[in-house]
C-alpha cells in the first residue's frame, strides 16, 4: 500500500491543516510541512511581483502521486502534497507537503525530496506578473 494519501493539482486555495490532517498518525513520531507562498519579490524581477500564474500539464497530478510515493520509498512515511493552479496572488499557498513517519531524519528528508523533485520534475509551468505590467514564464515546478 503507498503511503501518499494525497497528491493533488488544485485550483482552489490549498487547506494546510487538511494536509496535517491526512497525515496524522497515531504510529507515527514525527510530522513536518513546507508551504511554499508566492512572493513579492524575484532576482530577476524588474519591479515588484504581484501574482503568479500557474498552469499545469494534463498528467501533472499523476507526475506529483509518483514524485510523492518515489521520496517515501520503502520508509514508513505518509504524504499529503498538492500544487496549485490559476492565478495567485502574494501570500497565498502555491506548494503545501505533509510528511509523518516513525522519526524525524526521515520525515524531514522525505518533505525535501518531494519539493525538491516538484521544481525539477512536475509539469507545472509558473507565469510572473510585475507591477510595472511585465510578465516573464519560468520553468518547471512552483
Amino acid at each position: 500500500m503507498s503511503g501518499v494519501r494525497l497528491a493533488a493539482i488544485s485550483d482552489r486555495p490549498l487547506d494546510i491543516e487538511a494536509h496535517l490532517a491526512a497525515v496524522s498518525d497515531p504510529t507515527m513520531g514525527a510530522e513536518t510541512s513546507f508551504v511554499g507562498r508566492v512572493r513579492d519579490h524575484d532576482p530577476d524581477a524588474a519591479s515588484a511581483v504581484v501574482a503568479l500564474e500557474y498552469s499545469a500539464h494534463p498528467d501533472a497530478e499523476a507526475a506529483l502521486y509518483r514524485i510523492a510515493s518515489d521520496a517515501i520509498g520503502s520508509s514508513d512515511a505518509v504524504v499529503a502534497v498538492s500544487h496549485r493552479i490559476g492565478r495567485l496572488a502574494v501570500g497565498d499557498a502555491a506548494v503545501v507537503i505533509a510528511v509523518s513517519s516513525g522519526h524525524r531524519a526521515e520525515a524531514f528528508e522525505v518533505c525535501r525530496t518531494i519539493i525538491e523533485t516538484i521544481k525539477t520534475d512536475l509539469p507545472v509551468w509558473k507565469r510572473q506578473v510585475e507591477s510595472d505590467g511585465t510578465t516573464a514564464w519560468k520553468g518547471l515546478g512552483g
